[in-house]
Formats: structure tokens, C-alpha cells, sequence
């Protein structure tokens, strides 16, 4: 588990493209055979890729987290965006199809991963702190309230799948879902918005071979930008907007930690305002 640290606009204004990508970009997500975290100090998120291929690969504790297990004092959203998998937590095993979501509450001790056909499972992984105790709960994404925004005109038609909000999975911070874009579209998050009150981490994925991502953030009067490839996450600060283009459709998990989990709670930006 390595670590990223806070940044203040400040700081972020006199980055160079370099320094940018070490402290926001997370490149090699997924390895096959391992499990890959990184600790992110906004709001103490925790986002990993657990990829088992022969073997089971359990939960493991981190002394990053100063706790007796990784789910002692914490939560955990996990999506799976490749072949079929199972996680069994604390004696209890579940299926998850791709595209497939698990919550797994505060307390649950043993958890281990493990794919169940040649393609292996793509297990995505985000965590924030928990003060009680919510019931594990297995979601398939057409339970996930799918809601279509955006349209062909403006190039955003997309699809939206809320897996972890207060009217679906129960949780103490997190919020998770995921947005699909349709042929044709290539804008996420448009217009685009920062929340104060949260931060974020986008994982951008099937995003096509030779095709990839500009990924804006910032503060809206002094935006930055970042290419992203396939299967990489970006960390996006409670006061940077988080928007993306691509060269064709993807797709990608957006996943939240902070004050509240209202998904409206957005402080929108007139375009005309961005620079």
C-alpha cells in the first residue's frame, strides 16, 4: 500500500505535467496475481485492484492502517470489471459478474478473492473510514437504479448505475456507482462541478487499445489536465472539478468519501467560466 498526500490549489497551480501525475495518477491498478492499494489522504480514502488469476488472494492488513484487520474500522465498495470472480467474506462467498458490485461493512475480517473462469476477475476496491456497522450486500448493476442523462448532441449520452447511496446499498460514507457512455459520446461529468464537501476517485475503463483519456481538474479558473489509459484512476481534491474526454465511448467507477453522501450536492461551473 503506498501512500498520496494532500495538495492545496496552490501547490497544484505550479505542478508540471510530472508532478501532476505522481500525486493524482494512479497508472498500474491492476496486476495479474496481485493486489495493488494505494492510501490517499483526502477524506483517508483507500482504492485497490485485486486481479487473482491462479490462486486466491486474500484481504490483506496494512500497517498503513494501524488496525487489527483492513474492514476493523472501515468499508469497502468493490465492483468487478473483468471476467467472473467470487469474494468470500467471513464464510459467506458471492458471484460477482462483471460489472457486479459488493459492499462489505465494518467488522468483516476474512475476505479473499478468486476468479472463476480463464478471463480473471477485475476487482476494484474503494474504502473510507466507517463509524457502524452495515449488513455485506451483493448488487447486480441492473438493481443499480440506471438512470440516462445526457444526449448525442452534446456528446455525453450516458448511463448512470448507483450501487452505494442511500437508496440502494446502505453505508456510512462511501458512495459508488459507475457511468457508461454510449457510441458515439465522450464527455463525462459535463457540466462539470467540484463538491467540498467529498472528495472523489475516477477509474477510467474500457477505454478501447490506442485510445485514452483527457482528464481535466483543478480549480475552474486554473484547470490542469492528464492523459489517462485504461484501468487507471485519477484522485480528484474536494475543490477540483473532475470531468473527462475521450477519443471514443468508455466507461468509468466514480466513488466518493466526505461530509455527506447526497450525489446532488454538486457546486456546478458555467462553462463560460472555465479556463
Amino acid at each position: 500500500m503506498t501512500q498520496r498526500y494532500e495538495a492545496s490549489p496552490r501547490e497544484v497551480e505550479r505542478m508540471n505535467t510530472q508532478e501532476l501525475r505522481a500525486d493524482f495518477l494512479i497508472e498500474n491498478l491492476f496486476q495479474a496475481g496481485e493486489a495493488t492499494f494505494v492510501y490517499s489522504h483526502y477524506d483517508r480514502m483507500v482504492v485497490g485492484g485485486v486481479v487473482p488469476t491462479e490462486a486466491a488472494i486474500e484481504l490483506a492488513n496494512y500497517d498503513t492502517l494501524r488496525s487489527a484487520y483492513f474492514l476493523e474500522r472501515r468499508e469497502v465498495g468493490i465492483i468487478n470489471i473483468g471476467g467472473t470472480g467470487t469474494i468470500e467474506a467471513d464464510g459467506t462467498t458471492y458471484t460477482l459478474e462483471r460489472l457486479s458490485s459488493l459492499y462489505l461493512g465494518k467488522g468483516t475480517e476474512k475476505v479473499s478473492f478468486q476468479s472463476s473462469e480463464a478471463s480473471p476477475a477485475k476487482f476494484y476496491l474503494f474504502s473510507a473510514p466507517a463509524h457502524r456497522q452495515f449488513p455485506n450486500t451483493l448488487y447486480t448493476k441492473e438493481q443499480a437504479a440506471p438512470v440516462v442523462l445526457g444526449s448525442s448532441q452534446t456528446s455525453n449520452h450516458r448511463t448512470i448505475f448507483k450501487y452505494i447511496h442511500p437508496e440502494g446499498i446502505a453505508s456510512c460514507q462511501v458512495v459508488m456507482g459507475l457511468t457508461v457512455l454510449e457510441e458515439g459520446s465522450v464527455w463525462n461529468t459535463m457540466p462539470a462541478h467540484t463538491h467540498d464537501r467529498r472528495s472523489e476517485i475516477y477509474c477510467y475503463f474500457d477505454v478501447s487499445e490506442n485510445q485514452g483519456v483527457m482528464h481535466f481538474m483543478g480549480q475552474p479558473q486554473e484547470t490542469r489536465h492528464l492523459w489517462v489509459q485504461n484501468e487507471q484512476a485519477i484522485i480528484s481534491p474536494p475543490w477540483s472539478i473532475h470531468a473527462g474526454a475521450g477519443t471514443m465511448n468508455y466507461a468509468f467507477i466514480w466513488a466518493m468519501a466526505g461530509e455527506n453522501q447526497d450525489f446532488t450536492d454538486m457546486d456546478f461551473i458555467e462553462l463560460k467560466r472555465m479556463k
